[in-house]
């Protein structure tokens, strides 16, 4: 069965930002010049998927919704839930039981941003796998921050561990992940972890002991970027000024990626531009109707 479902868990206390997320969650901080779901959601989309749950804290989901809507604008379908406390990433399918209806899902962290040749390719790859579970493995210097994966010498994962303190390579597991329909399943069996939490790690660990899980490892011009320090959303927003200014494109531009995939058309996109014409974003929606490219 195709995924045609996805979250986005947009949840956390956002305390290693702290101050500036002690009012606002950081996927509503802005990476460059977009609000940093823009991201996720873009590559969501990117992917042909339309149903998309969003699960946000308490405090922001009216902030969330008064971006977003419920996406009709857009051409997609966004609901809204909401996650109480931080209790792990793998709660979000818990919370999500209703929406994923037994459907298999994929999952993306709302602070997580990927762009490059070939993604759009591999997620496709993703969407249509029929049973068990894929990830992405990237390697990065600081692997004791994320889960990492553990290869034999085929490159064929032996485990995936939870921030070890002496990783046992450097390939993170990144924010962006494919289930079949058993993960609620599987996730209403884990118990919290030391930290407290139900680990997404827990959860992959369950597919890998069934022989179900694929992890890929993402390379030759795909870039990852993780928000989740000052460091690398100063990274981050570089990143996608660079790629903006030198090549007159933006990177995660829902308004747009709906017009391309013909979700909107000319004149609906007109409409979204003539709202935000005071800033360089509207002007540049405006001009992909002139230039039709």
């Amino acid at each position: 069965m195709e995924i045609t479902k996805a979250i986005i868990l947009a949840g956390g206390t956002g305390s290693r930002l702290f101050p500036i997320t002690k009012c606002v969650c950081k996927q509503l901080h802005s990476v460059y010049d977009k609000p940093m779901i823009y991201y996720p959601l873009t590559t969501i989309m990117s992917s042909g998927i339309r149903d998309i749950l969003i699960i946000t804290t308490p405090h922001d989901n009216k902030l969330f919704q008064e971006l977003l809507n419920d996406g009709t604008q857009l051409g997609i379908n966004i609901n809204y839930a909401v996650q109480n406390n931080p209790n792990g990433l793998a709660e979000a399918f818990i919370i999500a039981e209703e929406f994923i209806d037994r459907s298999p899902t994929a999952l993306i962290l709302g602070d997580n941003i990927f762009h490059g040749e070939g993604l759009v390719n591999k997620i496709q790859s993703c969407i249509n796998q029929k049973e068990g579970a894929t990830i992405f493995a990237y390697e990065v210097k600081d692997p004791e921050r994320y889960g990492v994966a553990e290869f034999n010498s085929n490159k064929e994962v032996l485990n995936i561990e939870e921030k070890p303190s002496n990783p046992k390579s450097n390939f993170a597991i990144t924010g962006i992940y494919f289930f079949d329909y058993k993960v609620v399943d599987y996730a209403k069996s884990l118990k919290p972890s030391k930290r407290g939490e139900l680990e997404i790690t827990d959860l992959h660990n369950i597919y890998l002991r069934n022989n179900q899980l694929k992890v890929e490892i993402l390379g030759g011009g795909i870039a990852w970027l993780d928000t989740g320090t000052f460091e690398s959303l100063y990274e981050a927003a570089g990143y996608i000024k660079t790629i903006e200014n030198r090549q007159g494109i933006k990177i995660g531009c829902p308004e747009e990626i709906s017009w391309r995939m013909g979700w909107i058309n000319d004149h609906e996109l007109e409409i979204l531009s003539r709202n935000l014409m005071k800033s360089n974003y509207g002007e540049y929606l405006m001009q992909l109707i002139k230039k039709k490219y």
